[in-house]
């Protein structure tokens, strides 16, 4: 355990030193081997290799690049404005309206892009200047971008989810399934804290204009083909008509043939859409070739057994452990990325989380680790607004240069309370996550 710590440290130190998170745990990983095979380095790096070949060869991982040139394709179409516009025709006339039509497009966009710092930035551009017009107060109108950009990392596609799959060796395609309910449920509690803002103070986000019936009607026409693709997608993996890695390929041709329908496909839309993909898919690649060789190192030197041994020791009740890990999560959000977050701390806590038996009949632990994910997932979004770090508010902050951080960190309030109602429900109701993968699910006891 002490190498294993030890070496946590180092990669710790090295990411607040702002050494890429990947080109960290692969170094320590590496450097860690060679430690335990007696300073032989072709000894020492040879798991590097393997690590290397295991995670360059995983045909499961295709769908990483093909979701990102998805999401890529249609935020170069301006399909974001079209998702804006028909959120606006169904609630932009409530009070709050226009930062409720806000949420509603960053779920609609989080269901094709796959992150949430792209959905914060590209709904930044489309949804601010409307609410600027109309006198939203600063603190909602950027709050309500940055909170819903949040919703990127759980709807599906999620590129965090297809990593926790990853680290953990569950289905990607079930991990999608359990976070449509959760992203849902945020929607829905985003939108209440909205409605809470404005009800204590009306003058923060009034109502917008309204609009016509012809132009609702046209709004809502221009939406349907992103619906039918988000539609085929997870109704394909629901049915399991195809696999997850498939559903990524049609994905990525759908959202070609709906620019190509919808008259908005250029080929420097095509090209530039590629090159962010090939960009993006190469740094999310570093990332898990640094965190399997790291995560080898960690379980070779017994962090998981002695963890395990320490709490079987301690007698904890399994909530309690859950309780502890999430806790832990809430801390390290605070202060850490999100990406980083996750691949240090999953590899650690989810063979913990599989012994525990929470539900019945999970000898595998396959239920509890698609539910931990959703869980870890949700604190995750958490982190990308909590202070000091909060990325979707630095985002945010780079894009509208006039409006403090403080007053974002203000404005997110609501929604990180929200959020915080959110992760209580998953817990105490787990069929949230698991009743669309899994079935009917239940505990095994306290």
């Amino acid at each position: 355990m002490t190498i294993s710590l030890i070496a946590f440290a180092i990669v710790i130190t090295l990411v607040l030193l702002r050494v890429p998170i990947g080109i960290a745990m692969g170094t320590v990983g590496a450097i860690g081997f060679v430690y335990l095979r007696g300073g032989r380095w072709s000894a020492g790096l040879g798991p590097a290799a393997d690590s290397i070949l295991d995670v360059t060869q995983n045909d499961a991982l295709s769908v990483i690049p093909l979701f990102i040139f998805m999401g890529m394709l249609i935020a170069q179409s301006g399909m974001a404005h079209d998702l804006y516009r028909a959120a606006y025709a169904a609630v932009g006339r409530l009070p709050g309206g226009l930062a409720m039509s806000t949420i509603l497009a960053c779920g609609g966009f989080s269901a094709v892009s796959g992150s949430s710092l792209a959905t914060a930035a590209t709904m930044s551009q489309v949804a601010l200047p409307s609410m600027r017009k109309f006198g939203y107060h600063d603190s909602l109108s950027t709050a309500s971008v940055a909170a819903g950009g949040t919703l990127g990392i759980l709807i599906p596609p999620s590129i965090i989810l297809i990593i926790y799959g990853f680290l953990t060796g569950q289905s990607i395609g079930k991990l999608f399934l359990a976070g449509i309910l959760p992203g849902i449920l945020g929607i829905v509690l985003y939108l209440f804290a909205v409605a809470f803002v404005v009800w204590r103070k009306p003058e923060a986000g009034p109502a917008g204009a309204p609009m016509s019936g012809h132009e609702a009607r046209q709004s809502l026409i221009r939406v349907i083909p992103i619906l039918v693709l988000f539609v085929i997608i997870i109704g394909g993996i629901y049915g399991q008509i195809f696999t997850a890695d498939e559903a990524a390929g049609v994905g990525a041709f759908g959202a070609i043939v709906i620019s190509v329908i919808i008259g908005r496909f250029t080929w420097q839309g095509l090209v530039d859409a590629l090159a962010q993909t090939v960009k993006t898919s190469v740094g999310l690649f570093v990332l898990l070739i640094g965190a399997d060789i790291f995560n080898r190192l960690v379980t070779r030197a017994g962090l998981p057994g002695d963890l395990l041994d320490f709490v079987q020791g301690a007698d904890f009740g399994p909530f309690t452990i859950l309780a502890m890990i999430v806790l832990v999560y809430l801390l390290l959000g605070a202060v850490f990325e999100s990406l980083s977050m996750i691949t240090l701390t999953v590899p650690v806590f989810a063979p913990l989380i599989a012994s525990l038996g929470f539900f019945e009949g999970d000898v595998t632990g396959e239920m509890s680790l698609i539910w931990f994910g959703i869980i870890v997932v949700v604190v995750t979004e958490i982190s990308l607004i909590t202070p000091p770090i909060g990325l979707n508010v630095f985002v945010l902050r780079s894009v509208v240069k006039d409006v403090s951080t403080a007053t974002i960190f203000k404005g997110v309030t609501p929604f990180w309370v929200a959020d915080i109602i959110r992760l209580a429900l998953l817990i105490a109701l787990p069929a949230f996550a698991l009743v669309m993968p899994m079935g009917v699910v239940s505990f095994a006891g306290p």
